[in-house]
Formats: structure tokens, sequence, C-alpha cells
């Protein structure tokens, strides 16, 4: 655990670092676009801070590579060079992308040529294990295609809810922390060696967000662009493909007695086998709305709208921090719930903990909708939006003012005219001044 923690530290480190001097380099090279239609940010902001996660990639496989515990990884299996393959592919798309804004289509083909790259070295499904059925092998091209398409669906919704500041990046992290849990217990608590390069990934996809969210958080001084979106989306289906389709199931020792009892037993197991889908339920239910809404007013499925689940609680009234917190705590509800059943799946306090958060998360939801309005005697303690809000006084009115007024205009009036020669744009005054342009050139 702590060759995972020192591996961690040197990724966020070195992402923090670097996310300054790649902000400064991506406003020289312009790479900070008009603000479109879609956004909710108000000044443009540089973007290419995938350009830091890249490198804070590197240097944490690099780390990792060089420590007596981990060394092992890179010895015995060739998945973290197929992940580095596929990750320098669709950073370098994303960081063209972030600067020349490339057409849809050649980032999907990018995606599903990164994919076929881990592929071909090793990074790939092989089997799928069925409850009750048990471990059922994948042809070549079974395996492929379910890989390709994991991978592809990962990095758009995780591209999809990149639209507020610091939420891809949180709810990324949030995704591996919970996904590193679980293939470490498989790891280290079943002795599955297999399970140790999806322990890896996770641990350094945490470390790439966490040493780029202090940069990333609201107000953003730096946005990660595509250049960072598709590569945090890329490792976190490599993790899944990793441990998913390379742990034997038979290893965990699950399919014994009974096919009742061996489904059951096997239940919490395979539910964090698809860990990865459920952690990002929340932006993959993103994608799957806006492809519908878009294909049904007859758009392209890849034009850009406002009608994401996070432009949709800034509708309703949720303040922008407010938003992505709220985002937060559903996409950790949803993983952490998922691991918990899978430790303890006949534990009927995991369950019942899972509904009151869900219900905390409802209220929250609503909660602009249904602002409730604090007692008198306790506005004091309350922040200011839960106090009744006091009338206004009108102003009394001052005698004479009107014609204070009127004499004041008179005067303005009678003022000299602004000489020739004079900017516009620093003439402050009324119009009458314009009228007497003309007098003013005569008299130069």
């Amino acid at each position: 655990m702590r060759d995972y923690l020192l591996t961690l530290c040197v990724t966020a480190a070195v992402t923090y670092l670097l996310t300054g001097p790649v902000r400064k380099f991506a406003i020289a090279t312009g790479a900070m676009p008009e603000i479109r239609a879609r956004d909710v940010h108000r000044e443009p902001t540089p973007r290419l801070g995938g350009i830091a996660m890249f490198f804070g990639l590197c240097a944490g496989l690099l780390v990792a590579d060089h420590l007596q515990n981990l060394n092992s990884v890179f010895e015995l299996s060739n998945e973290p060079r197929a992940l580095l393959s596929g990750a320098a592919l669709i950073w370098l798309i994303g960081v063209l992308d972030d600067k020349f804004e490339l057409d849809a289509l050649i980032k999907l083909g990018a995606q599903m040529i990164s994919a076929g790259v881990m592929v071909m070295q090793g990074l790939t499904i092989l089997w799928l294990p069925i409850p009750g059925v048990g471990t059922v092998a994948l042809t070549q091209w079974q395996g492929t295609l379910l890989t390709v398409a994991l991978v592809v669906l990962t990095i758009n919704a995780v591209n999809f809810v990149d639209g507020l500041d610091g939420l891809a990046a949180g709810m990324v992290c949030i995704a591996a922390a919970a996904f590193f849990l679980y293939a470490y217990r498989i790891w280290f608590g079943y002795t599955i060696e297999a399970a140790a390069p999806a322990t890896l990934f996770a641990a350094i996809l945490m470390g790439m967000c966490l040493g780029f969210l202090p940069h990333n958080m609201h107000p953003a001084r730096i946005f990660m662009g595509d250049s960072g979106s598709m590569l945090i989306g890329l490792i976190l289906a490599a993790s899944a493909i990793s441990i998913t389709g390379q742990v034997d199931p038979d290893a965990l020792k699950i399919f014994e007695g009974s096919t009742k009892a061996a489904t059951h037993a096997a239940l919490p197991v395979f539910i964090p086998l698809v860990l990865p889908l459920t952690i990002i339920a929340i932006p993959m239910a993103d994608l799957v709305l806006a492809i519908v809404r878009r294909t049904w007013k007859g758009q392209s499925p890849f034009a850009a709208d406002r009608g994401h689940l996070h432009h949709r609680l800034l509708e309703i009234g949720h303040s922008h921090s407010r938003a992505v917190l709220i985002m937060y705590f559903w996409s950790a509800l949803i993983a952490f719930g998922t691991l918990a059943y899978s430790v303890h799946s006949t534990s009927m306090w995991i369950v019942l903990a899972v509904v009151f958060l869900s219900a905390v998360g409802l209220v929250l939801l609503l909660l602009p909708r249904f602002t409730p309005r604090a007692p008198r005697w306790a506005e004091a303690v309350v922040p200011p939006r839960y106090r009744r809000r006091k009338p206004a006084p009108e102003p009394e009115p001052v005698v004479g003012e009107g014609k204070a007024v009127e004499e004041d205009l008179a005067a303005e009036e009678e003022k000299v005219p602004v000489p020739a020669g004079v900017n516009g744009a620093t003439a402050i005054g009324h119009r009458s001044r314009f009228s007497d342009r003309s007098k003013a050139g005569a008299r130069g």
C-alpha cells in the first residue's frame, strides 16, 4: 500500500507543478477558444491541461517501475506499456483538438485506433464471468469489439460530463478511488497478481485528478480540454478491461457447491467487475440522454447543446459549486455503495444507508425549488439565503428636489462643449453635448 501511495503522490505532485507552466504555454499559443453558446464560463480560459496530466501519468509509471513491490507489474505483464501507447495516441489527438477544433468523426476514429493499439499489446477482454454459468471464453474478434466499445463509451461519457469547473476530474477521481479499493482487495485479499495492473492504473488516475483539481475548481484557471478528458476516460476504461478480462473468477473460488449457491456467492463479486460502468453511471446516462435528445430533434448525436445534466442543475437554480458537489455526491453514492455491497452483500444496513443517502440527495437536488425560510429567532445563525427578506424602506420626498434637478440639467446644458479631437469613448454626459460639435469644430 505504501508503494501505491507513493506513486499516487508523485503523480499528483508532477501534475500539480506542471499545470502552471502549461497554462502559460496555452495562453502563449492561443489555446483559448472563444466562449460558445453552451459554455457556462464568462471569460476565455486556456485549455491543454491534459499535457500536465499526461506527464503525471508518465511520472507515475516511471516511479512504479523502480519500486520493488510494483516492478513485477512491468515484468510479468505488458499492460502498462499498452496503456502508455494508447494514452499517448489519444492525448496527441486531444492536444490537436484543443488547439485546432478537430471534427468529431476524427476524434471517434482516434478513440477506436487507441483502443486497437491496446488490444494489439494484450490489454483486452479474454472472457466474461456469468453467474450460474461460469467463465465464458471470448473469441479474438469478440474480445476486440467488446474492448473497443467499452473504451469508446467510457471516453465519451467522461468527455460529455466535462462541462463545469472541476466536474470531470472530481467524478473520475471518485470512480478511481472506489475502483482502487476493489482492485486492491482482489489483489491483496485473494493474492491474485493479475489484478495488480488495474490497481496501479487506478492509483495513478487518482493522482492525475488530485493534482489537476486545485487549478480546475471554480473559478477554473485552466481546463483539461479533450486532451485531458479523453485521457482519463481511456485510463479508467483500461482499468476495467484489465481486471474484468484478465482476472479469472475461478481463482476466487466462488463456483463451489450447487449452482444456486454459487450464483448467490458470486453476486457481490460480479457487480464490481462492472464497477467502472456503475461509477460512471451518471455520465453514461447523460451520454445516452444526449444522443436520444439530439436524434429526436433531427440533429447529429455529436452536436453540442445545453441539455446535459449539469446544465439542468444550473437551470433549476443551483450555483456552480453546488451543482458540482451534487454530481460528486451521486457519483460517490453509486460507486461506494456498490463497493460496500460487494464486501457485505448480506448486510441490510448497507441497503438502508444507500436508501437514506438517496433521499438526502433528492432533497439537495430539489432544494432551490423548496427553499426553506428560517424562523426569525434563528436568522442570525443561518446563511442569508434562508432569511426572510425585509421590505426596502421607501425614500422620503425632499422638498424642492424636483427644482434642484431641473437646475442641474440646465447647468449641464450650459457647459462648454467638448473640443474637437477628443475621443468619443471618453466623453461622458448627456446627448445634448453632441449637437454642438459643429460649433466646437468651427472654434478650433
